[in-house]
């Protein structure tokens, strides 16, 4: 599980910093949660496609089939996150969903095992520290009811689809520009969605002036900025560390939303803050003791 160099830790903050602004933004935008998800990545799409046909125009003409099927599925992958986060949220509680789709590190971590690759003891005690921190600072409060259940398990599988999605994006840019593959991946993920929307019967026109302001806020800042971001920090960097670094969107949006929302987080935030850096730092000096890499990989 490789550590990523000095500058793509930065654009790493970076992203984390944007994809932060998502929650808040979304909780402000008068539009269905799935029609948000089609638009953040149809806009992302628009602006991409034009640039990648005039600097990556070459390569998107040799990309062989393994490229163009990694990509798609990378983009389907994508949507999935998408179709089963953003229900979970209206089905139980946002500090549950938000607490089981923070087991995306521990998903990433199973998914290099299955790989073949070695999971070093400290490795997973701290992503179990993070992934427990993540949860204080969401305040999660499971609940029994068959509605809130099913919601549960939409949120986890949410989780376990962005470590794949992570996953399989990181194969692909071994090969192929950022460019290249978030064009393809974010636009078969619109198309998917898409579907999903018609047949779903979800509007997506309609909506006032300010939300396409925020639709276009949240596909600037979020996705093209963050999830962009985060793809050209796959190239050096392992799926495992970035999931685990994905986890301080919570704190960042935490803030976020005290700050234009007037939403405060509880006392549990702040241990909970706590013992997620705790686990990060493990996880960091497991691979400080094994030198440039840490050992998962």
């Amino acid at each position: 599980m490789t550590l990523p160099p000095r500058l793509d830790l930065g654009l790493l903050v970076v992203a984390i910093a944007a994809v932060s602004t998502s929650a808040p933004l979304i909780a402000v935008t008068a539009a269905p949660a799935l029609a948000i998800a089609f638009w953040r990545n149809a806009m992302a799409t628009t602006v991409l496609l034009p640039l990648a046909a005039v600097r990556r125009r070459a390569e998107l003409s040799t990309l062989d089939g393994r490229g163009w099927r990694m990509s798609v599925w990378a983009g389907a992958l994508l949507a999935g996150h998408f179709a089963t986060w953003v229900p979970s949220v209206t089905l139980t509680s946002v500090a549950s969903a938000t607490a089981l789709v923070a087991t995306q590190p521990v998903w990433a971590a199973v998914i290099a095992h299955r790989q073949g690759r070695r999971i070093a003891r400290g490795v997973w005690v701290g992503i179990a520290l993070a992934v427990a921190g993540a949860v204080l600072l969401t305040g999660a409060d499971l609940r029994l009811s068959g509605r809130a259940l099913l919601g549960d398990l939409l949120a986890l599988v949410g989780g376990a689809l962005a470590a794949a999605y992570v996953t399989a994006g990181g194969s692909v840019r071994a090969r192929v520009s950022t460019t290249t593959y978030t064009t393809i991946c974010y636009g078969s993920c619109a198309l998917l969605l898409l579907a999903t929307c018609l047949v779903a019967g979800v509007p997506l026109t309609g909506y006032a002036g300010g939300t396409w302001l925020k639709l276009a806020a949240l596909t600037g800042g979020a996705q093209l900025l963050g999830h962009s971001l985060v793809n050209v920090v796959l190239r050096s960097t392992s799926p495992t560390v970035i999931s685990l670094a994905i986890l301080f969107e919570m704190p960042g949006a935490a803030l976020l939303a005290a700050v234009w929302l007037g939403q405060y987080p509880s006392p549990w935030a702040f241990p909970g803050l706590a013992l997620l850096l705790l686990g990060v730092a493990v996880v960091i000096r497991t691979g400080a003791g094994a030198g440039a890499a840490l050992p998962v990989e």
